[in-house]
């Protein structure tokens, strides 16, 4: 049995106030591999159609 020194936590939920730093962690890099993936297929597709590229 772990005693409560060396617990990860308390046992008790805090009520959340604010995003945590790995939330808004998470949310950039999603946001910047979307990024990535949209340029490469504009990119892709561009060679396609002859380098006719709308942007």
């Amino acid at each position: 049995m772990t005693t409560p020194a060396l617990a990860a936590h308390a046992g008790r939920a805090t009520p959340r106030t604010a995003p945590e730093l790995s939330d808004v962690a998470l949310f950039v890099m999603a946001a910047a591999g979307v990024w990535v993936v949209r340029r490469a297929m504009r990119a892709r597709f561009a060679k396609t159609r002859g380098g006719q590229a709308k942007d």
